[in-house]
């Protein structure tokens, strides 16, 4: 019996006609696992595992937006959880200090000149549209700098267009990803 057997379905919207959303089966299943860990303490699934979670779009599934929306929420509380637990096992100056470090390495790498803060894919391959990318990167900068105005929402709904010869996802991806803990480690 899978853990989406197990627990009754979500209630999110379904997409009509034409237009796909998630795997219903697969959101229910990580939503089943999601309510269990949170709910025994299983430290094992990560604020980090929700905010990667992947799921196949298909006819009539989930609206994108509204199982994102919630996924948005399930991920800040384990987040929250993951703070509370990081603090009373090494204290509130060590766990600062770590995200500092964290905010620190971000900030090098998105400090580098525009057109160079990350690898880029062949000419012939696709990739994300660097002067986007360059464009959130100020502002994640900004962010991180003076405080300017960011909110965690933003930060996950980011998307960029693609160009060939464009800045490597996988790079791009894990410094959102990055920035997405960093706020979560101070909110």
């Amino acid at each position: 019996m899978t853990a989406s057997e197990a627990a009754p379905r979500a209630s999110f919207p379904e997409t009509r006609g034409r237009e796909k959303g998630y795997d219903k089966a697969a959101v229910d299943d990580l939503l089943a696992q999601a309510r269990v860990a949170f709910e025994n303490g299983d430290l094992t699934m990560t604020s980090a595992d929700i905010r990667k979670a992947a799921f196949p779009l298909v006819k009539h599934g989930y609206s994108v937006a509204s199982v994102d929306a919630a996924l948005g929420r399930i991920e800040d509380a384990f987040a929250a959880r993951e703070r509370t637990t990081a603090v009373a096992q090494v204290g509130v100056q060590a766990w600062v200090g770590h995200t500092r470090e964290s905010a620190q390495e971000v900030l090098d790498r998105l400090s580098r000149p525009r057109k160079e803060r990350f690898d880029r894919v062949s000419a012939l391959r696709y990739g994300y549209r660097i002067d986007e990318v360059d464009l959130v990167s100020d502002k994640v900068s900004r962010y991180l700098e003076t405080g300017d105005a960011l909110t965690v929402e933003q930060v996950r709904a980011v998307a960029f267009r693609m160009q060939r010869g464009g800045y490597r996802e996988t790079q791009v991806d894990a410094v959102l990803d990055a920035v997405v803990e960093i706020m979560l480690a101070v909110k």
